[in-house]
């Protein structure tokens, strides 16, 4: 992120104007750095908005931070009689009182995004958005000053706290766009106003709020709505849905994939799991693209990530070199080789029936015809389904050929009866809580084998890996 010297700097009326609060206190001649909500880490020259969540209000800490020397509040106008008037008088504070503070801080946001003089790629998909932004990131940043977030801030309060990190120095900006209801892009979309929309695929996942895969497209669709007039929108063109997506469009639509229909193809070359190589091709070139992540869902992401620099009118060879400078994110599809001579898969940051399977076949070429175990956790999000589609998954890991399955979490039973129905002894299937596994997996794993492990961000699967990798690094 940038330093808070390099910031834009706002002043009274720019706050005021981005969210269309009140004054209710303090000079309309004070200026500020940077805008945080973390009381924690705010510095004197900050604004601070008092963000309410679930489960913190950052109201309540409206005292410290005015005692720790910042002189500007964005607060709730149903607040302000909690707040320490004696404070904000003394000190004179500026506090500015809005209907909204969440929202407010993605009107400022918004503001900062139209007054930086950027362009905005805007990243959203059932799977591989973060890959993807990734990627893209590494695309443009071969010409280009670029911002793209260093975790996965892409809610309304991420994304606004990415793009309130803007610099003049900024050309691009790489955001990613989560949701798990209806009208979430739509609102993110605002903020950010992108230039190029892109949509890696649309499968089931957050079915519990959106209710089915035609909501899930429905809710991703609402990202095209708001791409600025001259943007161009870049879909899937081997995913039926953002296909159909792509027929009902004014912008221009750029298509990636691996078959005839996708304007920038990919091609397999035929290489081992072990090494990622593809022919890439855009109009006019080819070239070979020596991908450094697993999985032929990388592939996928990596075209998206070319059509992007195709459209900004990268040649092959820079897109070549962006691409191959890219390395897996942290608990995205990340290979860890251990001492002892066992591999981890590391997929644990989130997890859904696509990317379940994706993973599942990853790990079976990875492997290479040695011994493979899974760990996994609840598929979370999936509604009235869920316990039918983890019974899917327990099917895919049977036939799939994977000779041992732990599973924790409530839908444990279904992921064991799928796999039981494929045929799987019921002995190489451990049912538990993650410390009872953890226990097991260090009693049956030996140097040859592969282990995926892979759930839900809720599942937090990641202490298993962490786990294990000590225990075979010893």
């Amino acid at each position: 992120m940038a330093k808070n010297t390099d910031l834009i700097p706002w002043s009274v009326q720019d706050i005021l104007d981005a969210t269309g609060g009140t004054l209710i206190s303090g000079s309309g001649d004070r200026g500020f750095k940077g805008v945080g909500i973390d009381s924690r880490m705010i510095t004197a020259r900050d604004l601070f908005v008092a963000i309410e969540g679930p489960a913190h209000d950052g109201h309540c800490f409206a005292a410290d931070v005015i005692d720790s020397g910042v002189h500007g509040l964005v607060v709730g106008r149903d607040k302000i009689s909690t707040l320490p008037i004696g404070r904000r008088q003394k000190r004179d504070v500026v506090c500015i009182a809005v209907d909204d503070t969440t929202r407010a801080l993605g009107d400022m946001a918004a503001f900062n995004r139209r007054r930086a003089d950027v362009s905005v790629v805007a990243v959203t998909g059932s799977n591989g958005k973060t890959s993807t932004r990734a990627m893209i990131t590494a695309v443009i940043a071969g010409r280009h000053a670029t911002l793209t977030p260093t975790g996965n801030f892409n809610n309304e309060i991420g994304l606004p706290l990415t793009l309130l990190q803007l610099t003049p120095a900024h050309r691009w900006a790489v955001v990613e766009l989560g949701m798990n209801h209806f009208g979430e892009i739509r609102r993110l979309a605002e903020i950010c106003s992108p230039d190029v929309g892109i949509i890696t695929n649309i499968g089931p996942a957050h079915l519990e709020g959106l209710g089915s895969i035609d909501g899930v497209m429905q809710a991703k669709a609402e990202l095209l709505e708001k791409i600025r007039p001259g943007g161009t929108i870049i879909l899937n063109a081997d995913d039926p849905r953002t296909l159909k997506l792509s027929q009902k469009q004014v912008l221009p639509v750029l298509l990636f994939g691996m078959g005839a229909t996708a304007d920038i193809k990919g091609k397999a070359t035929g290489a081992s799991g072990r090494k990622n190589s593809f022919i890439l091709e855009v109009p006019g070139e080819e070239i070979c693209i020596d991908l450094q992540a697993h999985g032929d869902f990388m592939v996928s992401n990596a075209l998206a990530a070319a059509a992007v620099g195709y459209q900004l009118g990268f040649s092959a060879g820079e897109i070549k070199i962006g691409l191959e400078s890219f390395r897996p994110v942290h608990g995205r599809m990340n290979l860890l080789r251990t001492s002892m001579g066992l591999n981890i898969i590391d997929d644990t940051y989130n997890a859904n029936p696509d990317s379940m399977k994706a993973a599942i076949r990853t790990l079976m070429v990875l492997a290479e015809g040695k011994p493979v175990v899974m760990v996994a956790g609840d598929m979370l999000e999936l509604g009235d389904d869920a316990a039918a589609l983890h019974f899917e998954i327990g099917k895919k890991a049977a036939n799939a050929g994977i000779g041992r399955i732990y599973i924790t979490g409530a839908f444990s039973r279904a992921i064991a009866d799928g796999a039981l129905s494929q045929g799987m002894d019921g002995d190489n299937i451990f049912t538990g809580s993650q410390v009872e596994i953890i226990r097991d997996l260090k009693q049956y794993l030996s140097p040859d084998h592969w282990l995926l492990v892979k759930g839900s961000r809720g599942m937090a699967m990641e202490r298993t890996v962490k786990e294990i990798k000590n225990w075979a690094n010893k």
